[in-house]
């Protein structure tokens, strides 16, 4: 159950102000129908975090315990820098024209998946299902924080993305990335 908390806690704080959570707000704002959208996001998210996970926990095959520990630490360490950095999404009105023809979810499922293709929240799945050694509840705890953060952007819109302290809510998810970067060394070297 560790997992699944430390996951959706991350995911949740990395989401906001990331393209995705941008993205999801311009579906709304375009296509007016929050629950199609909503759907299409959970779909999207569950497929890609799922083979997220699945490649987190196959680099633990592949690797040496050593070298994991090392590739996990700086990679969170690196994932806690990445936060800082402010997401900007490209016109996406191009894209949203392109697959608009698919309707709402299949335009929706097909751009949200695209984007998520490299994105932190992806990353970190990769990275926390290698460091948890679990697969479902990884995936579970990522998929409900990316929930949790694009749920309010698709009802609410940008009334709520203009008063959320994204800059603090970056800083918080790159100080727990940093801290669980520091940790894992800090466990396998000291304990």
């Amino acid at each position: 159950m560790h997992e699944f908390l430390i996951s959706t806690a991350i995911v949740a704080l990395a989401e906001m102000g990331d393209k995705t959570q941008l993205l999801a707000l311009l579906l709304a704002a375009r296509f007016r129908k929050p629950v199609p959208i909503l759907i299409a996001i959970l779909a999207a998210t569950l497929i890609n975090h799922g083979l997220s996970a699945v490649l987190g926990q196959w680099i633990t095959t592949v690797l040496s315990p050593e070298v994991l520990i090392w590739v996990l630490s700086l990679g969170f360490i690196g994932m806690a820098a990445w936060m800082l950095i402010p997401d900007e999404l490209d016109d996406e009105t191009d894209s949203i024209n392109k697959w608009q023809r698919f309707g709402v979810f299949g335009a929706t499922f097909v751009l949200f998946f695209l984007a998520e293709i490299g994105d932190k929240t992806q990353i970190a799945t990769v990275a926390l299902a290698a460091r948890y050694d679990s697969i479902f509840w990884v995936m579970a705890g990522t998929t409900v924080g990316m929930m949790l953060a694009n749920a309010p952007a698709v009802f609410v819109g940008n009334k709520l993305a203009d008063k959320l302290p994204i800059s603090l809510i970056h800083k918080i998810g790159a100080a727990i990335f940093l801290i669980i970067g520091v940790s894992t060394l800090v466990q396998h070297y000291f304990f």
